[in-house]
């Protein structure tokens, strides 16, 4: 079976933004998609995130894993695929994430030392990157850098903000078809 589990952001929720609609979307297609509930989203700590994610994998060794993160959710997926226990996971889409260190010092746990992008890669499959190229949090280079060191095809949203429901994405078709192209199968995108 394949399972698309979505990872929120600093302060997100599982229903916030887009992933509703992503979910609802995979479900039209008979694919499980969980946005899964991050312990602390206000004060969030690293190693948490990283089982909570694991937890969820490890129930579905069985199944065909892609993971989506959202922000926050993108250095979360990084540092759980790092891990010497992730389970190898089919393919990613990493949306709007950071790749270093930011002003926000809440958030250090997660960008405080470089990725392993070796091992990262070696625990997932092909990955997309998507990033607005007028994100006022995340710098596009970010999403450059993240592209480059993962071999992952960077999908550029124009005038997409942070890509979140306060820049007034309530529905990201493009990490829908993102998903479709890692999957091999045609998933139905609306306009």
């Amino acid at each position: 079976m394949k399972k698309v589990f979505i990872i929120h952001g600093f302060e997100g929720s599982p229903n916030g933004g887009w992933r509703p609609w992503l979910m609802a979307e995979l479900g039209k297609a008979d694919i499980y998609a969980c946005a899964l509930a991050m312990p602390r989203p206000d004060a969030p700590i690293c190693r948490e995130w990283i089982a909570e994610i694991a937890r969820h994998c490890i129930q579905s060794t069985h199944d065909e894993i892609y993971l989506v993160g959202h922000s926050l959710g993108v250095p979360a997926i990084l540092r759980y695929l790092e891990t010497a226990t992730a389970q190898p996971i089919a393919g990613a889409v990493l949306v709007s994430g950071p790749s270093e260190k930011t002003d926000n010092r809440a958030i250090d746990t997660f960008l405080e030392k470089s990725f392993d992008f070796e091992r990262v890669r070696k625990n997932c499959g092909k990955m997309f990157v998507i990033h607005g190229d007028n994100d006022p949090l995340v710098p596009i280079k970010d999403a450059e850098f993240l592209s480059e060191k993962l071999k992952a095809d960077l999908i550029i949203v124009k005038n997409g903000g942070h890509l979140n429901g306060s820049s007034g994405w309530l529905a990201l078709p493009q990490c829908l078809e993102a998903l479709q192209r890692l999957m091999g199968r045609k998933i139905k995108v609306p306009i």
